[in-house]
């Protein structure tokens, strides 16, 4: 009988994922090499028999040697989005005693979400029949926050683009009398011209027209005319000078 020996964490059996799954995931976690974000588990076939690492023991919330997992508890940690994925897949190994890999979530005992990838390969009597599966879990979720902070930001400005160019387009919308769609292409002609991006032209033109608005008589439309002809060169100053607000690269262009 081949032997077990949970302690080497330098076998890493490599599987090829299916579907959504992020080996790519792994090769981070384990490059970072944060001992509490890696540990090794073994699930046995013939007695529903589960071994894992103190590392997997703590993500579950549990102190290291306090507790004996099995399939009940194991899968009473899973996140209720994905218990059914997983209960389906224990069943599925069972069966057929294959080799797996999965993404999805746990909850400790504290309550605490973690984003959890793990990969799993067959352990073989001499014989060749599989007599149990074994593997790493691997935490990401420290990965999986920064990828969400960085989906809120994107969010955050593209709203905040959006609000400058609407505001914008409604004052052009009042100055000229034209339509919505003028307007835009109005303030996109003009990013275009002056190599601006749209978003800081809008933001310039809206807050000029803004200025002109605490007069009690409206200025001729020749001042707007000049306002929205000039607007880059207040941004470009701006720029200059430092006050202006440097957007990401993927920004810069309208």
């Amino acid at each position: 009988m081949r032997q077990h020996h949970p302690g080497n964490e330098d076998r890493f059996a490599v599987v090829q994922p299916s579907g959504g799954d992020r080996t790519e995931d792994v090769e981070e976690a384990l490059a970072a090499g944060g001992p509490q974000r890696v540990g090794w588990f073994c699930f046995h076939f013939d007695d529903d028999r589960w071994e894992w690492s103190p590392q997997v023991e703590k993500m579950h919330g549990y102190l290291p040697g306090t507790v004996n997992p099995t399939t009940e508890m194991v899968l009473a940690h899973k996140h209720p989005d994905d218990y059914r994925h997983i209960a389906d897949t224990l069943d599925l190994i069972r069966q057929s005693c294959q080799a797996f890999s999965s993404r999805h979530r746990i909850i400790d005992v504290q309550g605490r979400v973690h984003h959890v990838v793990v990969v799993g390969d067959l352990l073989r009597e001499l014989d060749g029949t599989a007599m149990a599966t074994h593997g790493y879990y691997v935490d990401v979720t420290p990965m999986e926050r920064e990828r969400q902070d960085q989906v809120t930001a994107a969010v955050t400005r593209i709203a905040d683009a959006r609000a400058d160019i609407e505001q914008a387009k409604g004052m052009l919308r009042l100055i000229y009398g034209m339509e919505e769609s003028a307007a835009f292409e109005l303030l996109k002609w003009r990013s275009q011209e002056t190599n601006v991006n749209l978003r800081l032209l809008a933001a310039q033109v809206a807050a000029d027209f803004v200025a002109l608005s605490g007069s009690e008589r409206l200025p001729p439309r020749s001042v707007y005319d000049n306002l929205l002809l000039t607007a880059h060169l207040r941004i470009n100053a701006d720029m200059e000078s430092g006050d202006a607000t440097v957007l990401p690269s993927s920004e810069k262009t309208g």
